[in-house]
């Protein structure tokens, strides 16, 4: 039997990834990625040699890490599909030692961010900035944190089949308590629409970003997943634990938490100055 990739191979794909619990986020990059190997592939028969000219092409147009992400997804589709043959190997990439300053949230602009949204009168979005960057969480776990988790000042949290207990702090809890008894809120979601539903990712990334000139902060650096990485490199630099870190993040391997506590460039440049090894 010829191998050609169909529609009806990717639907069926997309149901075994359901089946397989995978979190509706890696399920749609996943069915994204296959589909546009479909398209590259067109009505060719998939070989190997389609699947490294595929491999090829990603190189020019991406990054290497998400020519790799993209690379992991169709092998994953030909495993599905039994045609192991057909797999490839990811680009080797060499672990960063640092990274770039242009993409690094820092405290202080945390902190002008968050002044922001108070001042601009968006009291959700004010709260919503501490409590991921207070706990660590992911903005797809802000529907965890309801009025009952911050009355006990602890959320489950249940993502990618992993479920952990999350800490709030005091002087967040007392800040989502006046929140809910300002709002007469009773049960649920705390940062919701008015029909009940949690905020949207798309919603939240765009009311942040319309923070950035007020605040004076770069655009390519304010975003939700940025400032659990600041609870990430804020936590390791006063426990030095990346295993307890790893936990608190919800990563099943500490190699994943490490990409959250690099430094930059330029603290890594500091470090080795003074080494003072230059006579």
């Amino acid at each position: 039997m010829r191998r050609i990739i169909t529609d009806l191979m990717i639907e069926q794909f997309e149901v075994f990834l359901q089946t397989d619990e995978k979190s509706e986020n890696t399920i749609e990059k996943y069915v994204r990625d296959v589909k546009a190997f479909s398209i590259f592939a067109r009505t060719c028969e998939i070989s190997k040699a389609v699947v490294m000219a595929y491999k090829a092409s990603l190189i020019k147009n991406y990054e290497v890490s998400s020519a790799n992400s993209m690379i992991a997804a169709v092998n994953a589709f030909l495993r599905y599909l039994g045609w192991i043959d057909c797999c490839i190997k990811q680009f080797k990439l060499q672990k960063k030692t640092y990274c770039s300053e242009e993409r690094e949230l820092t405290k202080a602009e945390y902190v002008r961010l968050v002044d922001t949204a108070r001042q601009k009168g968006n009291e959700r979005l004010h709260l919503l900035l501490q409590t991921i960057c207070g706990t660590g969480i992911r903005v797809s776990e802000l529907q965890f944190i309801t009025v009952e988790a911050v009355r006990r000042g602890e959320a489950v949290v249940t993502c990618k089949n992993k479920t952990r207990t999350v800490f709030i702090v005091r002087s967040l809890q007392k800040k989502l308590l006046n929140y809910i008894r300002e709002r007469g809120m009773t049960v649920g979601c705390i940062f919701s629409t008015r029909s009940g539903k949690p905020v949207s990712r798309c919603k939240i990334w765009r009311e942040m970003k319309a923070l950035c000139r007020q605040a004076e902060v770069s655009p390519g650096k304010v975003f939700p997943h940025n400032l659990r990485h600041l609870f990430a490199r804020t936590f390791y630099g006063i426990e030095k634990d990346i295993a307890k870190l790893a936990d608190i993040l919800g990563h099943s391997s500490v190699n994943t938490t490490r990409i959250y506590i690099i430094t930059t460039g330029a603290e890594h440049r500091r470090k080795m100055e003074n080494m003072r090894l230059i006579i």
